[in-house]
């Protein structure tokens, strides 16, 4: 049992790594490997609420993270890259991410996270501090397009939060923090 246990450990670490990774190349293929992550999750979000294409666009910015998810028992720990796109300005600022939390949980998960910012405080905030706090209840059940996922939103300090599940098998209620910091390498 152990054995089975460290392999599925094993397994799930190297789907995770694979899920968050936004793969090789030089500065420039991979910031244009984030931005088509940012333009596909944006595509799947306005397709299954198309009243945040509106809300984006009015938006002081927005931001959008891939991110790799892994519960185990009572741990649960995540990795991810994105970009914050300031609508004032046109600048984007690329990001790293890393979550980790406590609760009740087994699975998988590759999800898109995408924050949209009410003020410019809330946005600044982000990228200068990228600290936060939540909880977590999920449930999915997805490859490709077959299957579900229950996914939800929810508004936070001038900020509204999406997340669209791609794959993954997951049954889980966490409290976790996850933490935002630009990547020095890309900006």
């Amino acid at each position: 049992m152990k054995r089975l246990f460290v392999m599925g450990l094993i397994l799930s670490i190297a789907y995770l790594s694979g899920c968050a990774s936004m793969g090789s190349g030089d500065n420039v293929q991979k910031r244009a490997q984030i931005i088509k992550m940012k333009n596909d999750t944006l595509s799947q979000l306005y397709k299954e609420k198309p009243d945040t294409r509106a809300q984006l666009r009015s938006a002081v910015g927005y931001a959008v993270f891939s991110n790799a998810n892994i519960n185990l028992l009572l741990v649960s720990a995540g990795t991810g890259y994105g970009v914050v796109k300031n609508n004032q300005t046109g600048q984007f600022t690329y990001m790293n991410m890393a979550e980790g939390g406590v609760g009740l949980g087994l699975g998988v998960k590759d999800y898109r996270l995408i924050l949209v910012f009410h003020t410019t405080e809330a946005l600044n905030d982000f990228v200068s501090n990228g600290w936060t706090f939540g909880g977590n209840a999920d449930a999915a059940a997805k490859a490709s397009d077959k299957g579900a996922a229950i996914q939800g939103e929810v508004y936070y300090g001038g900020m509204s939060v999406y997340t669209l599940t791609q794959s993954g098998l997951a049954l889980q209620a966490t409290v976790k923090g996850t933490r935002f910091w630009p990547d020095s390498s890309l900006n």
